[in-house]
């Protein structure tokens, strides 16, 4: 799958599943806009990509939860690229917060889960329409599997499903299809900036390996494969979809 002068914007780009997004689309030839708020992560990043590809990626040091750097981004990568091809949507954090936790647990999340997502989506969408493009947003098997412990985030990226549906009902007709890749527990920083220890994020991770179906854990590279598949023409059928991609966690314990 080839993204040769096709443009992709990649928020979250500097760590976890952002970060091997922007080194598989590089290995396809895509030019890249890669957007996060640790300058000197992505610059680690911009050049494993630039090692794949020979093309340098452009960087932009934003935070989506404002609005004046969702503008700003989405000038900068038209202003250097005359276009945007693909939006992938993958920012986010999460709080070891119960649904009855202080508010400011909840306005946290939301604000870069979901109104990041929505208000950046909506600045990219004219330029979207006008190269044919698409979007992927990264969700979670906790769109649809509650977890007390994780309230906010489960019901943000239920949020985000919807919206992927509502967003290619609506974008369709102008050409742009939108998708969702829902990922099970992956082994990044996650949690950890979540607030769960290293001794308890390791014994999740451990668990998970003895007990899913497939008796692994997800990878970011593998979730960087479906994305990368979703947002190329091979998938130009495929809109309002969200693809679990979990080593069949969502299923259920396999011992028992």
């Amino acid at each position: 799958m080839s993204f040769t002068d096709k443009v992709v914007l990649i928020t979250g780009a500097s760590s976890g599943i952002g970060a091997a997004c922007a080194v598989r689309f590089a290995k396809s030839s895509a030019l890249l806009s890669l957007i996060g708020r640790n300058v000197d992560n992505l610059r680690d990043i911009a050049r494993q990509c630039e090692e794949c590809s020979g093309l340098k990626p452009i960087i932009i040091t934003a935070d989506i939860t404002s609005d004046e750097d969702v503008e700003r981004l989405v000038n900068q990568t038209m202003n250097h690229y005359g276009r945007v091809d693909v939006l992938i949507n993958n920012a986010g954090t999460s709080s070891i917060a119960e649904s009855h936790a202080k508010i400011t647990a909840y306005d946290n999340v939301m604000s870069t889960n979901v109104r990041g997502t929505y208000l950046l989506t909506n600045e990219a969408i004219p330029h979207l329409i006008k190269s044919s493009g698409n979007i992927v947003n990264i969700s979670s098997i906790l769109s649809t599997k509650p977890l007390p412990i994780l309230t906010a985030y489960c019901m943000s990226k239920a949020a985000i499903d919807m919206f992927t549906k509502c967003a290619a009902l609506e974008l369709g007709a102008h050409g742009v299809r939108v998708n969702a890749v829902n990922p099970g527990p992956v082994k990044t920083q996650l949690f950890r900036r979540s607030g769960m220890s290293d001794i308890d994020t390791d014994r999740m991770f451990t668990s998970i390996e003895l007990n899913s179906p497939l008796r692994k854990v997800t990878k970011s590279e593998d979730v960087a494969e479906l994305v990368l598949f979703l947002a190329s023409d091979k998938a130009n059928c495929i809109t309002g979809s969200c693809y679990v991609i979990d080593c069949g966690v969502n299923l259920g314990d396999s011992s028992t």
